[in-house]
């Protein structure tokens, strides 16, 4: 299956291109000394390193008001579709938003799919200290969005809100610039927060981005955050992972989820099926990159998730984001997996 799989995405690596300049690591602070007087003033020494903040503590940071405002402001564009003119409203948001966090690096790869233009947009947080050549890791989502099972659908005229799909996640990431930004002296690996787009169109966005990169590739972990808005029953959360070289990011998420007493029930693990691989982790993982997904539900309906109905149409409006605890342990879960990498 796995090998069918590849066989798959090596095909669709064809119809895919992009390219990115790759990102430089942020330059080292300089320390400067005083030469000595000829008074007998000491010396000043230099100030100590500040004390890493507890990953709990880190966690406490996420705003849910912050959260709230980016996923409002995604659908209120109206559409995200690569194909809609709406689009670059959301590309210029993203961008205005992580430009104006000091420390993070905001980069653009660019691919095309059958015509259609793609922008993911690369926000790179590195340690204070040269960041390492490999070893990164990445969160990511999709910003892009589709309505495609209303009635009449037309991809460059038609909503699409998407505010749970994936206006969730996509707030999250911008949540975690904000957050990393402030602790960098804590991390001893980049992490890059991928903004990818054309998830709607198979993953070309994450495929293309992830066919631009070098052997082997620099990235140890892929964590992708999709849909974590909506479930009125439960604080249930799938876990999708890919293959058996996934399975200790799997493990490391479910021990997290205890560990920081972060509350996700039930956290259920699922192996990649066709339908789960319709996310963005999903060509990392084939490709051999550890990478895990979490999602609010994949499958059949049961006792903890109703379905949501409201997702790839014109309904995915910020009013039907039904469990915002769940959206908020979602983010942290994400982030304190991805900080126990980087530290």
């Amino acid at each position: 299956m796995v090998g069918q799989r590849l066989f798959v995405l090596a095909i669709v690596f064809a119809s895919c291109g992009g390219a990115i300049t790759p990102p430089a690591a942020s330059s080292p602070a300089v320390a400067v000394s005083a030469s000595p007087t000829a008074t007998s003033t000491p010396l000043a020494t230099a100030s100590p390193a500040p004390t890493p903040r507890p990953i709990s503590a880190m966690l406490e940071l996420i705003d849910p008001a912050k959260l709230n405002d980016h996923m409002v402001a995604l659908a209120s564009f109206g559409s995200r579709d690569a194909r809609n003119p709406n689009h670059a409203k959301a590309v210029a948001y993203l961008k205005e938003q992580l430009g104006a966090i000091p420390g993070v690096v905001v980069q653009s790869h660019r691919a095309a799919y059958n015509g259609i233009p793609l922008e993911n947009i690369l926000a790179i947080v590195d340690p204070l200290t040269p960041a390492p050549t490999g070893g990164w890791v990445m969160i990511c989502a999709h910003y892009d969005s589709i309505s495609n099972r209303s009635p009449g659908w037309n991809p460059a005229t038609s909503a699409a809100p998407g505010a749970d799909d994936n206006g969730t996640g996509t707030a999250a990431l911008l949540e975690y610039a904000r957050v990393l930004a402030q602790e960098r002296a804590s991390l001893r690996q980049r992490i890059v927060l991928a903004f990818f787009d054309g998830e709607e169109l198979f993953f070309k966005g994450s495929l293309a981005y992830l066919g631009s990169l070098g052997t082997p590739p620099p990235y140890v972990a892929v964590i992708n955050i999709d849909m974590v808005g909506f479930n009125p029953l439960a604080d249930r959360l799938d876990l999708i992972w890919y293959t058996e070289g996934s399975a200790g990011l799997r493990d490391r998420m479910i021990a997290a989820n205890d560990r920081y007493q972060i509350g996700v029930a039930p956290l259920l693990p699922q192996l990649a099926t066709s339908g789960a691989t319709i996310l963005d982790a999903a060509p990392f993982g084939l490709a051999g990159i550890p990478a895990v997904a979490i999602v609010q539900r994949y499958g059949e309906n049961d006792a903890t998730f109703p379905g949501n109905y409201t997702f790839h149409t014109v309904n995915d409006t910020p009013d039907k984001i039904t469990n915002k605890r769940l959206w908020l342990k979602a983010a942290k879960l994400t982030l304190a997996t991805a900080l126990e990498l980087a530290r």
